[in-house]
């Protein structure tokens, strides 16, 4: 296969994977705080918590549909683009795919229909469980995606099969439950609670603005000031827990994260704040921290963490020639970015939340535009540390077992160029639609208390969705 085609692949591939990962975290971070609305909602029937879960509910099932269509689209890709990774990896990488669809896609889909459509049929405490559950099947189908995605950074539980040189599953504890996946599973999921965070401070922030439906959007914007802090805090630990895991497995990507040429150690192993100029290339002017470098990739404030150049020539002896050096360019500023975008999001979360407990409607149109739009921060970070992952595994599709160019399909580049057309016009539509339904839903809002009888049962009935 051509250059052109692989690159034209590879390109599709990285298209219908972002846009599916803008609907993921989202989802995965709302759910969970919609359960907690139908909690407050169920425990004490306040019609309050009632409008608050059917209101961010709506948000929620809008962007899970499109979620959906977009992400087994995805999954499409490995027998088109990728059908040599498909036959050597398959019985392993297919594994986390079968289980993340029997048992997480279907719990997830039928519960979140259960509740959509059950809140005038199902008793009121079975009702809230389909809530909690979808909210647990949604996590489980994050799992396994996780799971599959770390067995390519870090492939274990398998052999080499001598007859048909393919790779044979012999392990599953190994793929499923691998430090890897679970780590990067627990960081994916502070991540997503602080784009859901954000998003609803954002949203809460826009009615706020106007003084439309306080009493919703006040508590709505403080639970999720709390979740944005609490997340961020405790992402800066698995995060940490996950870059030691990285350098210890692939240490060329953490090479590529600090854009290090060589080999540092204690002092000397510094992190870089930023760089004007090119990463790792020289002559650039860069804010360094001393010992941070160490202390991250080890834990060690004397640690020494592997420069790219020497890891390359360890990697020509080992696997032979080749350039096993990714984009240091992406994996520098999409690293820094990741992190940088979440704490901006989160520090400003924090400030408007004071802003507003000392004044009773702040009159800045600037504060309001930052508080509003803040919501698109954790949204890029997360993309960009999805692109930090696969872009430093490059040029391995499996780390040190196949290559990226070793793994697409015999297919000319024509057809790829007609599939790559195709699926991005199909998303620009999906595009517009979804943000035509999140606009309306968004800025309609809640009912109002007026439309609240009071009466738990008769308010059920009449917040029943219908879309």
């Amino acid at each position: 296969m051509g250059d052109l085609a692989l690159n034209l692949a590879r390109l599709q591939f990285s298209i219908t994977t972002l846009y599916h990962f803008i609907f993921v975290p989202l989802t995965l971070g709302l759910a969970p705080i919609v359960a907690i609305m139908e909690t407050a909602w169920y425990r004490t029937k306040n019609p309050k918590y009632l409008r608050m879960a059917k209101f961010w509910g709506t948000l929620l099932v809008i962007n899970f549909a499109i979620g959906v269509v977009t992400g087994i689209v995805q999954e499409f890709q490995f027998g088109m683009n990728w059908a040599a990774f498909s036959k050597y990896v398959g019985d392993i990488f297919g594994a986390p795919l079968a289980m993340e669809g029997l048992f997480a896609f279907f719990l997830e889909s039928t519960f979140i229909g259960l509740w959509l459509f059950g809140r005038n049929k199902l008793p009121r405490g079975i009702h809230l469980a389909t809530m909690w559950l979808y909210a647990l099947g949604t996590w489980l189908s994050a799992y396994f995606i996780m799971a599959a995605n770390s067995w390519m950074q870090h492939p274990n539980g398998y052999i080499i099969n001598p007859v048909t040189h393919r790779a044979n599953l012999v392990d599953i504890g190994k793929v499923i439950f691998q430090n890897t996946a679970v780590w990067s599973f627990l960081h994916v999921i502070l991540t997503s609670f602080l784009v859901a965070s954000v998003f609803i401070i954002g949203i809460s922030a826009w009615h706020l603005k106007r003084e439309q439906h306080l009493d919703i959007m006040k508590w709505s914007f403080n639970l999720a000031v709390g979740f944005a802090v609490v997340t961020m805090v405790l992402n800066f630990f698995v995060g940490d827990q996950v870059a030691k895991i990285m350098t210890e497995q692939q240490p060329m990507k953490m090479a590529a994260a600090e854009a290090l040429p060589n080999t540092a150690c204690g002092r000397d192993a510094s992190f870089s704040l930023l760089t004007v100029g090119n990463p790792g290339q020289g002559g650039t002017k860069e804010i360094r921290v001393p010992y941070l470098l160490a202390l991250l990739a080890t834990g060690s404030t004397n640690g020494c963490v592997e420069g790219f150049n020497q890891i390359q020539a360890r990697y020509v002896q080992q696997f032979g020639a080749g350039n096993y050096i990714p984009n240091l360019f992406t994996a520098y500023w999409s690293f820094r970015l990741m992190i940088g975008l979440g704490a901006i999001a989160t520090v400003w979360a924090f400030f408007a939340w004071l802003v507003m407990r000392r004044k009773k409607r702040p009159t800045s149109k600037l504060f309001w535009t930052i508080t509003i739009w803040v919501m698109a921060l954790p949204w890029l970070g997360a993309l960009l540390g999805w692109i930090f992952t696969e872009n430093g595994r490059q040029p391995w599709t499996v780390f040190g077992l196949l290559k990226t160019k070793d793994a697409v399909s015999g297919v000319a580049a024509w057809m790829v160029w007609t599939s790559l057309i195709a699926f991005t016009l199909t998303y620009a539509i999906f595009a517009v639609v979804m943000y035509i339904l999140m606009r309306k839903y968004a800025r309609k809002g809640p009912m109002t208390a007026d439309e609240i009888t009071g009466d738990p049962d008769k308010d059920a009935d009449k917040l029943v969705f219908a879309y």
